[in-house]
């Protein structure tokens, strides 16, 4: 279990109220955050090539946030800085009638990482748990019961080794507001305005809900949650790579020892 400032301790109840989506921590100044990027990102790459060498274990990363949270911007910064052959992300939208037709973990496990990989979610199964739950979409009498068969699902991943890495983009809504504000305000960025937003915002009040009580149903010693405050995008980008680099360094990987005596090895 990776250890950190932004670790939600299993069995602990957060109340995002009181976390400050403001906060950079140790790292006050853009310029520092931004050194201490490169340099993880660096170490990252290091770590990447011996995740794949060894081959038997696997890092799945998931990304939760309101809209305008930052999950691209995640992705962009921090997990375009890896070699592409080794990471793969999934984007999970509105389910497919194909997928509507299985349980709601189906789609969710074909996309997790094979051994050697490193797989993003971009949004995840915690939306059957969020927007399933705001949107009235099933009864609470069923997607009560998914926080347990979740547990269940990440429990059964790590044991075939997947690390899991979840992390929670924390913003304010008036954070949100100006984000949203620059997608109309932008013609570069009209594209990425949707009216479905300003509808979504309404309901910041039940989406906290709901983000607290998945956080703290789901944070468990094989897969805890993390908060990471995101109004500084900046400081988002820095806080991802040392949990990712953290997450990575405590699989003590090596490089696997060669398949034959090499010192004996003539190549004429």
């Amino acid at each position: 279990m990776t250890k950190h400032k932004h670790s939600i301790r299993p069995g602990r109840r957060v109340q995002l109220e009181r976390v400050d989506p403001d906060d950079t921590g140790s790292l006050p100044e853009k310029g520092k955050a931004r050194a201490r990027l490169a340099k993880d990102l660096e170490e990252l790459r290091r770590l990447q090539y011996l995740l794949y060498a060894d081959g038997t274990r696997a890092v799945l990363v998931v990304l939760q946030a309101m809209d305008t949270g930052g999950k691209d911007g995640v992705i962009r910064h921090v997990m375009s800085g890896l070699n592409p052959a080794g990471c793969v992300v999934t984007s999970f939208k509105v389910p497919s009638s194909e997928e509507i037709a299985h349980d709601y973990l189906w789609r969710v496990h074909k996309a997790a990482p094979a051994r050697g990989m490193i797989g993003v979610f971009n949004r995840s199964h915690y939306e059957d748990v969020l927007v399933v739950r705001v949107h009235k979409l099933v009864p609470e009498s069923i997607w009560r019961h998914r926080y347990r068969q979740i547990n269940d699902f990440e429990r059964m991943l790590t044991e075939n080794g997947v690390s899991i890495l979840k992390i929670y983009l924390h913003i304010s809504r008036e954070e949100q507001a100006e984000r949203l504000r620059a997608r109309i305000d932008d013609p570069a960025k009209n594209w990425k305005f949707s009216m479905g937003d300003l509808e979504e915002r309404k309901l910041w009040k039940q989406y906290m809900d709901a983000f607290e009580d998945a956080i703290h149903e789901c944070s468990t010693p094989w897969a805890p949650w993390h908060v990471v405050p995101a109004n500084k995008k900046w400081y988002r980008d820095a806080a991802v790579a040392r949990l990712l680099r953290e997450q990575l360094e405590a699989l003590d990987l090596k490089t696997p020892k060669p398949r034959a005596d090499l010192a004996k090895l003539v190549i004429r």
